[in-house]
């Protein structure tokens, strides 16, 4: 209804659809039932304002929706054989005025999920990948970044907090001996993007 220009008032009296651009005429009333507010669709005059008042109602756009965004192709074809009354005549070359929004997200696809990964190391420990990430907002203990470490074969993650990117090193070396006394095995390989010079530098002394 706003769409086609129509303005609806609620207020404790009930619910008032008038047409502001004829000089705020009384189109429909609806009534007050608790915090809900009713308005009957079915009477002559509301049905009248919801399908043919004013500019919207030839609007292509508008009954694109209407009847459940079907293609315009569709709508052109039920305006060809009258299967709706009182349906606007659209030409043939009348596109709509913009995208349909509604229709382009659901018509996006999502290719399947592989049933399983031909990269993930076979043993633990294999592999570890090593992230340092940073936040917005410091915590109350004054934590900025953290750095994580995934297990390629397990998926398993453990993060620990810093309040310096410095201390990535020093985390290191402690995950290293906690998980290798865990697991009796040592890291063969240790992945990250290169982001942290000095993790690099230490790395190689180390």
């Amino acid at each position: 209804m706003v769409e086609q220009g129509l303005h609806v008032a609620l207020n404790p009296n009930g619910c008032f659809v008038e047409d502001m651009k004829n000089l705020g005429k009384l189109i429909a009333k609806g009534e007050r039932n608790g915090r809900m507010f009713t308005l009957d669709v079915n009477t002559p005059e509301v049905n009248s304002m919801l399908f043919t008042h004013g500019k919207g109602a030839g609007d292509i756009g508008i009954w694109h929706k209407q009847v459940g965004h079907v293609s315009l192709q569709r709508l052109k074809l039920m305006d060809k054989q009258n299967l709706v009354r009182d349906f606007p005549k659209f030409g043939t070359k009348e596109v709509m005025s913009k995208v349909c929004e509604v229709c382009q997200l659901g018509k996006q696809v999502r290719h399947p999920l592989p049933a399983q990964t031909t990269h993930v190391s076979f043993k633990p420990l294999k592999m570890i990948h090593l992230d340092v990430w940073t936040t917005k907002i410091e915590s109350i203990g004054g934590y900025k970044y953290y750095v994580s470490f995934i297990d390629d074969h397990t998926r398993k993650v453990w993060v620990y907090f810093m309040k310096h990117k410095g201390e990535v090193f020093q985390h290191f070396l402690n995950f290293k001996a906690m998980v290798e006394k865990e697991k009796g095995v040592s890291i063969k390989c240790l992945r990250s993007d290169g982001g942290e010079s000095i993790f690099q530098m230490n790395l190689v002394r180390f």
